[in-house]
């Protein structure tokens, strides 16, 4: 799996976490201060990349949390196979796949722009 630790204080909104083994975009970060016999914790919320579920957890600032890391890859539309499944060829090793289209209208000999990691894959 591709991914790296950091400390959850090095986190922000915006930035890519793993929450309950999905990778999240966060999309709120706080932090309490520190207590009489504890250190500052921080609550993290985010929204699955893959998935779009919301997640969250809350951890001391100085913990290691996994990071994914996600790649942003060129792709072209080979054919559109049905309303929500497209076959796409990625534009730097000609490998071809499937990928859920989502919302988006395409057609063929479209150029897309999309996520990966491992072997999940969506189109932004």
């Amino acid at each position: 799996m591709a991914r790296e630790q950091t400390q959850v204080r090095d986190l922000g909104e915006g930035s890519y976490v793993m929450i309950d083994d999905a990778p999240c975009k966060i999309t709120a970060y706080s932090t309490a201060k520190p207590g009489k016999h504890g250190s500052a914790k921080a609550r993290v919320e985010g929204k699955g990349v893959f998935d779009e579920n919301k997640r969250n957890f809350t951890q001391p600032v100085d913990a290691k949390v996994w990071v994914p890391i996600i790649q942003r890859k060129q792709g072209q539309v080979v054919s559109v196979e049905s309303d929500d499944v497209a076959q796409v060829m990625a534009l730097d090793t000609y490998e071809t796949f499937t990928i859920k289209t989502g919302d988006a209208d395409l057609a063929p000999d479209d150029e897309i722009e999309y996520l990966e990691m491992d072997e999940q894959r969506k189109i932004v």
